[in-house]
């Protein structure tokens, strides 16, 4: 009769996880973040939050009246902008760290047009010649939206990345 005496210990082991997880997911857990809804654009004034707080000088500038608007675009279309954006800001500060950048969202057309630049100086060449995976990352983002990106100097100086995304799903 062993085994009546042992089945108990399961049992109960089985409950306390499944207290333990329970009481994790309501607190919070270690996956939070993976419930957390992917940002957006209302998310984008927290990011250039917390890089101003790494010390870049940033600012912001939207066509008036656009604000409506890109509260109701598509959530792949707020996500591929916000990370366009936190991604060029990233290399703005890992490359020209010091300088002042300009986040402008602007409709053009169908389009929204998006421009980051910074008025640092160039980044150093990398020592393959490429400019590296976060160039290419937001090329693929606009362009499996079906937009377009470039990046590059601008003749003044600094660096500039342009998107230009539909602001409809395809």
């Amino acid at each position: 009769m062993p085994e009546l005496r042992a089945a108990p210990r399961p049992v109960a082991r089985h409950r306390r996880h499944r207290r333990r997880c329970y009481r994790r997911q309501r607190r919070g857990g270690a996956d939070a973040a993976a419930r957390r809804p992917q940002p957006g654009l209302e998310q984008l004034a927290e990011l250039l939050d917390q890089l101003r707080g790494s010390g870049l000088e940033v600012l912001l500038q939207a066509d008036p009246g656009l604000d409506a608007t890109l509260r109701r675009l598509p959530a792949l279309l707020q996500l591929t902008v916000y990370r366009i954006v936190q991604e060029s800001l990233t290399n703005v500060l890992r490359h020209a760290a010091g300088s002042r950048a300009l986040v402008e969202l602007r409709r053009d057309g169908p389009s929204l047009l998006l421009r980051i630049s910074n008025d640092g100086p160039l980044p150093a060449p990398t020592p393959t010649g490429s400019p590296g995976f976060g160039l290419v990352g937001i090329r693929e983002r606009a362009e499996s939206l079906g937009g377009s990106a470039q990046a590059g100097p601008l003749p003044e100086g600094g660096f500039r990345v342009t998107a230009r995304l539909p602001m409809e799903e395809p």
